[in-house]
């Protein structure tokens, strides 16, 4: 999804959360500085040459999804690509399975990050205003392929292909460089997690932009995008998603 028809969602997410979008810039700001140098260079490019012309696997964090079951789905002409949103990584990592690319804000297990990392998975590190801190403690222990995004516009040094949440930036990314198809694994719009009264409603609201972010994805004339359930149904995702949001 090109970044203009993106920005004005994105818009009403700042507004909803009351998001600094100077804050949000510094933090960019803090991230550039943090990267080593291949980091900022070609960011798109380097996660397209991961992705285009192969189906994208999605991995959120559901309660009790675990790693995807890859070997249930039918074959493809060339294998899938995993994309694992932050937490996720953990659970692709105790199935056996090491990420192609890992999103995250650095707000997860992200010592399973770094694991990932080592062996391969090209990490996304999201800079916003409340991550400075956490990508000052981790961004430095990466040593593996890195790259760099925000909730702005995009830049040489760092994308920004759409999304709020890591679940979102990752089928954004996958829908944005010509993945043939994005297959969402362990989403769960309807159960928010959270010790507090306070902190479950927080994640109520994420997910319900969230929800209304993919559906604005699926509009927008890309690739299918399909819910990958638990007992093995594929079903597209489409208004009847929507329609719960509003409940």
């Amino acid at each position: 999804m090109q970044y203009a028809r993106w920005a004005p969602q994105y818009a009403r997410i700042a507004e909803a959360f009351g998001f600094d979008l100077a804050r949000e810039a510094a933090a960019a700001d803090r991230l550039r500085s943090l990267l080593p140098p291949p980091a900022l260079e070609r960011p798109l490019e380097r996660c397209a040459e991961r992705i285009i012309g192969r189906e994208a696997v999605v991995v959120g964090l559901a309660p009790e999804a675990g790693a995807p079951p890859l070997h249930l789905l039918a074959p493809t002409q060339l294998p899938r690509v995993v994309l694992a949103a932050d937490g996720a990584t953990a659970r692709c990592l105790a199935g056996g399975i090491v990420p192609d690319l890992v999103v995250t804000d650095l707000d997860g297990p992200v010592a399973s990050e770094v694991n990932a990392n080592v062996r391969g998975a090209l990490t996304v590190v999201h800079a916003h205003a409340d991550n400075v801190e956490a990508m000052e403690r981790w961004v430095p222990e990466f040593s593996g392929a890195l790259a760099g995004s925000w909730a702005g516009p995009p830049t040489p040094a760092l994308l920004d292909a759409g999304g709020f949440t890591d679940g979102e930036r990752a089928a954004f990314l996958a829908a944005h460089v010509g993945a043939t198809r994005v297959l969402l694994w362990g989403f769960d719009f309807d159960r928010p997690d959270g010790e507090s009264v306070e902190e479950r409603e927080t994640k109520r609201r994420k997910l319900a932009f969230a929800r209304q972010d993919l559906l604005l994805l699926v509009s927008g004339g890309g690739p299918p995008i399909d819910e990958w359930r638990r007992d093995g149904s594929l079903r597209p995702f489409q208004a009847e998603t929507a329609e719960r949001s509003t409940q």
